[in-house]
């Protein structure tokens, strides 16, 4: 069962155990766009706590004030940037604070995104249209302007996207697994051309994470999401985090255009209906 979303309560991600080196990214500057809430807090706690300078992004103001303060009151000092990054005049901005701030980023995170379900037959083209703005164009155009500050700043940089699970595709959210699918190519494509830059390009994708984002989903579907792998599980978002702070590290410094899927076995065995499962693929008829 999909539980609530006090799995990434501040108390919760200050107290787990961290399986990378204290200070890993002390001093590094940090970019974690949707780093208000779910996986991309997680990020956010995760690169703060080993001593990043991290600047968090999103749509909601409030909801980034709030993390923001959950990581002031554990010691943090984190920065919170209210921006869209379907705008590239709020990108701009964004970055030009951090730089300000912090000197040339050093590590940008997109995590930014969403998604609602219904059949691939029945979406809008306006929701299609949203879904591959904020997903894929978005995480472009973060992509894109961090290389150019690296490259007029004469310095490398390191990117990690994260997508999902879409090598078999998803039925009921056919828009984000488009966009993901894209974000992955993009990623791939990025990595060769920004090579001689000294940027890294990564991606990691994720299967059926317990965030509390599940529970946009119908019941008969969220409830039997952790039946979609071998390990008959949901994953946490602290299991993104770590795997985001390993790509961004030193550690996988021989490592671009790769994608790290983290979804229990998901792709290997097992189906994801998230609009719930047809009676077609029960009975046969």
């Amino acid at each position: 069962m999909v539980k609530e979303a006090t799995l990434v309560a501040d108390e919760r991600l200050a107290a787990l155990p961290l399986c990378l080196a204290a200070e890993l990214f002390a001093g590094k500057s940090v970019i974690v766009s949707g780093g208000g809430s779910g996986i991309g807090k997680a990020i956010a706690w995760t690169f703060a706590r080993l001593g990043a300078h991290v600047t968090i992004c999103g749509r909601k103001q409030e909801r980034l004030d709030e993390a923001r303060q959950g990581l002031a009151a554990a010691g943090f000092e984190v920065a919170a940037i209210r921006a869209d990054i379907r705008e590239e005049g709020q990108i701009e901005a964004l970055f030009e604070a951090v730089e300000a701030r912090h000197g040339t980023l050093d590590i940008l995170v997109n995590n930014a995104g969403g998604q609602f379900p219904m059949d691939a037959i029945d979406i809008p083209s306006k929701g299609w249209r949203a879904v591959i703005e904020n997903n894929l164009t978005g995480t472009w155009l973060m992509m894109q302007r961090a290389a150019r500050g690296w490259r007029d700043a004469g310095r490398g940089g390191i990117i990690v996207n994260v997508a999902a699970a879409v090598e078999r595709g998803v039925p009921g959210i056919i828009h984000t697994s488009a966009a993901r699918a894209g974000i992955i190519n993009a990623a791939r494509t990025a990595a060769v051309e920004w090579a001689p830059l000294g940027i890294r390009v990564n991606t990691v994708a994720p299967g059926a994470i317990d965030s509390g984002g599940l529970r946009v989903y119908p019941e008969q579907a969220s409830r039997i999401f952790h039946l979609a792998n071998p390990q008959k599980t949901l994953g946490d978002p602290w299991d993104l985090a770590q795997m985001v702070g390993i790509m961004a590290s030193d550690a996988s410094r021989f490592m671009t255009g790769s994608t790290v899927t983290v979804d229990g076995g998901g792709a290997l065995w097992g189906d994801l209906f998230t609009n719930g499962r047809p009676d077609y693929f029960e009975s046969g008829a």
